[in-house]
């Protein structure tokens, strides 16, 4: 059976997206869940850091998603996040799943439904390469930084909630 008849439905819409954008790596599908930033670099072998987490938010003003891409070691402070776009709310599963297209887990950092505001968290410009969401919770695929501001035009932003 071709692999593209046993990948869940949005996997293969991001393998697409890739496959336009000239992006080489391929989907690594999970054996175990990689909901988790822990999950996921277990499942990869990397550490925690070097997860591209994906978070949302809903913004107060206008209703518009906002992500945050962040390093999987790093809590989001919601203070400096809505200090660069405006006041922000929650966001539930109905409403990313709504907005981005993806289920809370497997949040894929391109390719969302609706226009979404996004900011990338500075510290993953340490790594030479990171490890994101490809739309399902069993699914990633590894990038540079460089090539995640390339793929989101989003800009970086000091985002952790630093102690």
């Amino acid at each position: 059976m071709p692999l593209e008849q046993i990948l869940p439905d949005t996997v293969q819409r991001v393998a697409a997206l890739l496959q336009a954008l000239g992006h080489e790596s391929p989907i690594l599908m999970l054996s175990e869940s990689g909901k988790t930033s822990a999950e996921a670099a277990a499942g990869i072998g990397c550490s925690v850091a070097e997860i591209a987490k994906s978070i949302v938010f809903r913004r107060l003003s206008d209703g518009a998603a906002v992500m945050v891409v962040a390093s999987g070691a790093n809590r989001v402070d919601e203070q400096k996040v809505a200090a660069i776009v405006g006041q922000l709310g929650k966001a539930d599963a109905r409403f990313v799943k709504e907005q981005i297209g993806y289920a809370i887990g497997g949040v894929c950092p391109i390719g969302h439904l609706q226009k979404t505001v996004m900011l990338i968290d500075n510290d993953l410009m340490q790594y030479q390469h990171i490890w994101a969401a490809a739309g399902h919770p069993h699914a990633v695929f590894k990038l540079t930084p460089t090539q995640l501001m390339a793929m989101t035009s989003a800009p970086l932003a000091d985002v952790a909630l630093r102690s």
